[in-house]
């Protein structure tokens, strides 16, 4: 009854955020969140440089059909804007230019009227200024037209340019000829080498870099700040209840591509806008794979189901696992493998403190995880655990799944994952009791002045509060559908 009624009132809470007057959600970020993120990265930068930033590509689907757009992390973070095609440029110091001072240049794509046809509105010079709070804003087409002079810049920052761009399309100017305007900027500038600066060790160091940026922009995103964390806690305790959900409606018949769905479902019931990632539904020695995708196995039988799956709520990515029995009770092998992997997660949550790193948290996650499988007999010396757990164990999370960071030492306001797992795939040397059990708990915690904060709580992690929470009924299994003619 106490799960029932905090899960009702998870409801009326993301409800109630959810629903305003307007036709659109009311708790995005707002423009002075990405505002300060600017200006924070404009104090790291080193003098008389430049970063310059892209966004994202339209990717391909198939034919003429393109996947959902998502924008570039960095991009997103430092502007708001989720539309392609745009190229966002930060100085390090103030600029002028005909009698306008300014630090900063957004250059936005603006649809044609065909355009507006096909995909509707977009934000335009109008809608950066007005919504997205900048002042010195351009169409896209004023990057290739009137090119920005790099040669005056000590630095030119940003992000390597990948191979994934493609140039065709009917909207101009796209993202392909936005960065042949900026590689031919660059290019003109890193040939000569009286454009080289001596360094302090005597070495000449190039004008143009594309590897501080990863570095300045990864300190800003390892550490979240207020807004960050709300959003972050939504998206993982979304993802909590959808764990839970399945829990009260998972059976033998039930199918993997099933179990998505609900979890799914639950994401979209909270107005979560995509997956953070491809989610993973794999049962039995479909669990040992890590990144199993597939998600089709028609029926889930008596075995345990991993599942691994993240909501994505306005732009941040929750990352949680439950492996859980599909009969509702954990056999006896079951509950050995999966109370190892349980002990080791606390370990690993217990070493989630200031000042400590995820290899430690590894360390102490491992250490146990090796010492029960040696207990039991699974493997014979200490040095073959990591065949049965062949991963780290944490990794941050935020704008991807797998965040930008730069392996620091924790400090406050991190949030990673702890997922240490146990898997013995089919055909391993041990005794074939233990065979297709996979086992991994992944839980996204907090790193605080006062100890570690499970983000995750919600969703059971005890083997016996999973039976527990089994038990309970499930609205899903009251879902009655047609049956599909089969025939021909």
């Amino acid at each position: 009854m106490k799960i029932r009624i905090t899960l009702a009132l998870l409801f009326l809470v993301f409800s109630n955020e959810v629903k305003s007057q307007s036709d659109i959600p009311q708790d995005y970020l707002n423009d002075e969140f990405h505002k300060s993120r600017r200006e924070a990265l404009r104090a790291s930068m080193p003098e008389n440089s430049v970063a310059v930033f892209f966004a994202n590509p339209v990717r391909n689907r198939s034919n003429d059909v393109s996947y959902v757009y998502h924008q570039d992390p960095n991009f997103f973070y430092l502007t708001g804007l989720k539309e392609p095609h745009s190229v966002l440029i930060i100085y390090a110091e103030d600029q002028v230019e005909e009698d306008k001072t300014f630090n900063e240049t957004l250059y936005i794509y603006e649809r044609s009227a065909r355009g507006k046809i096909v995909l509707g509105e977009n934000t335009g010079v109008k809608g950066a200024k007005e919504k997205l709070g900048f002042t010195h804003v351009y169409p896209a087409q004023e990057f290739i037209d009137k090119p920005v002079d790099f040669s005056k810049f000590d630095k030119v920052l940003f992000k390597k340019i990948g191979t994934d761009v493609r140039q065709s399309g009917w909207e101009q100017p796209n993202l392909y000829a936005l960065i042949e305007q900026f590689q031919t900027s660059i290019n003109a500038i890193s040939m000569p080498k009286e454009k080289e600066i001596d360094s302090p060790s005597g070495d000449l160091v190039s004008v143009v870099d594309n590897k501080t940026l990863r570095t300045l922009m990864a300190n800003l995103r390892e550490v979240k700040v207020a807004e960050e964390l709300k959003l972050l806690k939504k998206a993982v305790e979304i993802s909590c209840v959808g764990q839970i959900e399945v829990m009260k409606a998972m059976h033998p018949k039930m199918s993997e591509n099933e179990t998505q769905g609900i979890h799914e479902m639950v994401f979209k019931k909270y107005g979560a806008e995509f997956e953070g990632y491809p989610s993973i539904v794999g049962a039995g020695n479909n669990g040992c794979v890590l990144h199993y995708e597939m998600n089709n196995k028609m029926e889930v039988g008596n075995d345990l189901v991993l599942m691994d799956l993240g909501a994505e709520y306005h732009g941040y990515t929750a990352d949680v696992t439950r492996t859980i029995p599909a009969s509702g009770k954990f056999t006896r092998e079951q509950k050995i493998i999966y109370d190892i992997v349980y002990d080791a997660q606390e370990a690993g949550i217990k070493a989630m403190v200031i000042g400590s790193d995820a290899r430690k948290v590894d360390r102490a996650a491992r250490d146990v995880v090796y010492e029960g499988l040696l207990r039991i007999g699974i493997i014979d010396s200490l040095k073959h655990g990591r065949k049965y757990f062949p991963h780290g164990t944490s990794h941050h999370i935020g704008l991807d799944v797998h965040d930008l960071n730069n392996r620091s030492s924790f400090k406050e306001n991190m949030i990673l994952t702890v997922e240490p797992g146990i898997y013995i795939p089919e055909g391993s040397k041990c005794d074939k009791k233990w065979w297709g059990i996979a086992v991994r708990i992944e839980d996204d915690v907090l790193v605080t002045k006062n100890g570690p904060v499970n983000y995750s709580a919600l969703a059971p992690r005890k083997s016996e509060e999973i039976e527990k929470m089994m038990e309970q009924e499930s609205v899903f299994n009251d879902l009655q559908l047609p049956d599909l003619d089969q025939g021909e």
